[in-house]
This record gives C-alpha cells, sequence and structure tokens, in this order.
C-alpha cells in the first residue's frame, strides 16, 4: 500500500509540475483570450491620449492602440480594461504581468529596452521634450532660462534631458520635482516655479488643464528626442510581440492606402493586389500572428486607420489641434512608415 501511495502523490506532483509548466508556456495571445479581454496600461490622464470621462470611458491616441489590438483579436474594441499607472509604476506594471501590453507616452531608450525585462514594439507619436511659462515672465526662448527654477516629474527621461540641456548651454537651474503630472502642473500654475517642462504634446495637454490657458505659451526650443511607443514584456513571445507591433503598422499602412472606417466596406471589393492583402481578401498573413485573415479590416472598421485616430484625439479634429509635423505618413514627409503587408 505504501508503495502505491507513493506513486500515487508522485504521479500527482507530476501532474501539477506538467500543469504549472503549461500554464507558464501558454502564450500571452491565449491568455487574452481565455481572459476575453486586453489589459492594457496606460496614462492616469493625458489630454489627447489617454483620458476617461466622468462615466469612466476613455478617449484618446494611445487609447485607440490599445483598442485596435482588442478589434484584431476579438472583433470588439470595447474589449480592454485599461490600467492607469504613473511614469514611476509603468514598466513594473508591465514586468509583472499585471498589464499585457503597456501603451502610455512612454520613451523608447536604449536602458529601456535592453535593461527593464521589457521590449518596444512601434512608436505611435514622435515627441520631443519643451517648456512652458507665463506669458507675464516675457521670457521667449529657453535659452533665456539662466537661474530659472523648473517643475518636472519624476522617475521620466524628461529629468535627464533637463539636466544635460541646462549643462550643454552652460546654463543654472534649480529642479522642483513631483510624482505625478498633476502635481508638477499644479505647482507650475500656482508659481512654485518659473517654467514646467515634460513632452511637448504633453504641455499642449496639460495647458488645457490650467485656469488661464492663454496666459501659458510653449517655448519654441525642442530639446529632445522623444520616441512614444507600445512595450511588451520581453520574455519570448514573439508571436506577442508581432500583434502588437503589427497591430500598428496595420493603422499606418491603411491611412497610406486609403482605406478608411467609412471606405471599408467598398475596399474590401478593391482590385489593388496591396489593400486585398491587407484586409485579408487575399493571402493569409493575420493568421501567421495567430489573428484570422481579416483583422486589418477589423482594426479599420472599429478604430480607424492612423491618421483619423491622430487627427480625431491630437490633431485639429481635437482640443490640442496640434499639426501632423514629423508624425505625418512618410510619404508626406513626415517619420510615420510601416513595412508592406505581404
Amino acid at each position: 500500500m505504501k508503495n502505491i501511495m507513493t506513486g500515487l502523490v508522485a504521479g500527482a506532483a507530476l501532474a501539477l509540475t506538467v500543469t504549472a509548466a503549461g500554464a507558464q508556456q501558454r502564450s500571452q495571445l491565449d491568455q487574452v483570450k481565455a481572459r476575453g479581454s486586453l489589459v492594457c496600461g496606460t496614462n492616469t490622464s493625458l489630454a489627447g491620449f489617454a483620458t476617461p470621462d466622468a462615466q469612466g470611458n476613455w478617449s484618446g491616441l494611445d487609447v485607440d492602440y490599445c483598442r485596435a489590438i482588442a478589434a484584431a483579436i476579438f472583433d470588439d474594441p470595447s474589449k480592454v480594461r485599461f490600467v492607469p499607472l504613473t511614469a514611476q509604476a509603468r514598466f513594473t506594471a508591465l514586468q509583472s504581468g499585471e498589464v499585457d501590453v503597456l501603451v502610455r507616452n512612454s520613451t523608447w531608450t536604449m536602458s529601456r529596452d535592453t535593461a527593464l525585462g521589457i521590449s518596444f514594439q512601434a512608436i505611435n507619436y514622435y515627441d520631443g521634450q519643451g517648456f512652458m511659462v507665463k506669458k507675464g515672465l516675457g521670457v521667449a526662448s529657453a535659452l533665456k532660462l539662466d537661474g530659472a527654477q523648473v517643475c518636472t516629474q519624476q522617475g521620466t527621461t524628461t529629468e535627464l534631458n533637463l539636466a544635460d540641456f541646462f549643462r550643454k548651454n552652460n546654463l543654472k537651474y534649480t529642479p522642483v520635482t513631483f510624482a505625478t503630472a498633476d502635481e508638477t502642473r499644479n505647482a507650475y500654475e500656482a508659481g512654485r516655479c518659473d517654467a514646467f517642462t515634460t513632452d511637448a504634446s504633453g504641455l499642449y495637454a496639460e495647458r488645457l488643464k490650467l485656469s488661464q490657458p492663454d496666459d501659458h505659451i510653449v517655448l519654441p526650443e525642442i530639446i529632445s528626442k522623444e520616441p512614444l511607443g507600445s512595450s511588451v514584456r520581453a520574455n519570448g513571445d514573439q508571436q506577442w510581440a508581432n500583434i502588437v507591433k503589427w497591430t500598428h503598422y496595420a493603422m499606418i499602412n491603411a491611412e497610406e492606402l486609403g482605406v478608411t472606417r467609412a471606405n471599408i466596406a467598398q475596399q474590401m471589393s478593391s482590385t489593388n493586389p496591396e489593400i486585398r492583402r491587407m484586409l485579408g481578401v487575399e493571402g493569409k498573413f493575420g493568421e501567421g500572428i495567430g489573428l484570422t485573415t481579416d483583422w486589418v479590416a477589423r482594426i479599420v472598421r472599429h478604430v480607424g486607420n492612423y491618421g483619423e485616430s491622430f487627427e480625431r484625439n491630437v490633431g485639429q479634429g481635437s482640443r490640442l489641434k496640434i499639426a501632423r509635423g514629423v508624425n505625418a505618413l512618410w510619404s508626406n514627409g513626415g517619420l510615420q512608415y510601416a513595412p508592406p503587408i505581404r
């Protein structure tokens, strides 16, 4: 009996080990499908990129990216749970598996991409750091901020860029740092510092929250490169990385080929071979990354192409009214360029 019981216990232990190993090996896509929703880490609140309304409904450029991933997987952009994360908590949340993907205006840098156990996938917004000051300060250039007190947020590349800028230009300054964007903005408005620095897109968004937005100006200098993009865990799950990366590329390709939410039904009958491949009418490219053949059609039908998302969230159709600039398609003089679906 003892030998039989020992064998049963050993067999049970082996079964548990195999089950645990199987769970660990289950792909991120399988986990998302089993859960029935995507968990997306995003900003706590940044106008144009990720903002919840009074009812908890999220909108923004980063939010659209998350919804596009959900659309590609579930054919339903609402199957996303948004997790608002501070700058200090964002990468830890991704590393720990609290979120499936991080789309939170995070700058792609070498150290982040190689030393944090995460992997950046696609740049959905090319940005650069700038400065905002009160018009009454009488400053028209960041080079005139010698001796200034500058408000900035902790745990960001902004702090490092700020130090580099003043050091390079032989200027003196006093950093005034805070844990959150709201604290930083409130301190600036209260007069605790002379200037407020963050990504230029963030400055336009934060200015809208000030009591008198028109009393403040964004200075012309852009002092850094801030490629903002999506990231996943660097755990060897290439399928999941491909889904996140190619969702962005799909939206870029759709804009370039003129496929929109309004004409997607007609475009399904297009004779253009590039459009037919992209929309899954020909070929099975989606199946190669674990999706359906019509994965791009799902994205465009529910969310739109990149240009549509840009315009309604941060462009001329939004309160921010940011020009496309470097975020225009490569064919229009910008940097947004996607590999072809073929």
